[in-house]
């Protein structure tokens, strides 16, 4: 059965909706007649933002609410971060298709211009809400303080902005 309507789930975040919106002008440019529509929903990870995502210990937290959502057909597809997956997808469900990469690189916010983690001061502060960057920060630079930062890109902007992080570097 050809469908026209295709709901999305995503969540709200900036990173999300321009992924969804990128997958909904990719399925309408292949499917002429399909309208997709994008339905946000909020997620476990999403409502707790003062509390590390290591010490939260819940697996799917950006994904669980998603999940019950297309298990219910209360969306046909979800589009999320693949790095938010579990490594086994719920019974019922299957990871249908993966984008593209785009740019992988990740960004070092300073005060100083063409500041680079090798040029920081010994024990300056970074922030990550990333266990993975955690890991490979303190491969890199063990003396390194390495502290919690959770939040979407301009809420991570702002507790930047407002913090004392790298004044002295």
């Amino acid at each position: 059965m050809k469908k026209d309507k295709l709901v999305i789930g995503s969540r709200s975040s900036d990173l999300a909706l321009w992924q969804a919106h990128f997958v909904k002008k990719e399925l309408e440019k292949k499917n002429k007649n399909l309208t997709v529509e994008i339905k946000l929903i909020k997620t476990k990870g999403d409502k707790i933002l003062d509390v590390a995502l290591s010490k939260i210990g819940d697996k799917g937290l950006f994904t669980k609410e998603l999940e019950v959502k297309l298990l219910n057909d209360a969306i046909d597809i979800a589009v999320h971060s693949l790095k938010d997956l579990q490594t086994e997808i719920p019974k019922g469900l299957k990871l249908a298709c993966v984008t593209k990469r785009h740019a992988v690189e990740d960004v070092l916010i300073a005060r100083k211009k063409r500041l680079t983690i090798d040029k920081l001061k010994e024990g300056a502060t970074v922030a990550t809400g990333s266990l993975r960057r955690r890991a490979q920060l303190k491969r890199l630079r063990p003396d390194l303080n390495v502290v919690e930062l959770r939040g979407n890109v301009p809420t991570r902007i702002d507790k930047f902005i407002n913090s004392c992080w790298d004044i002295s570097s």
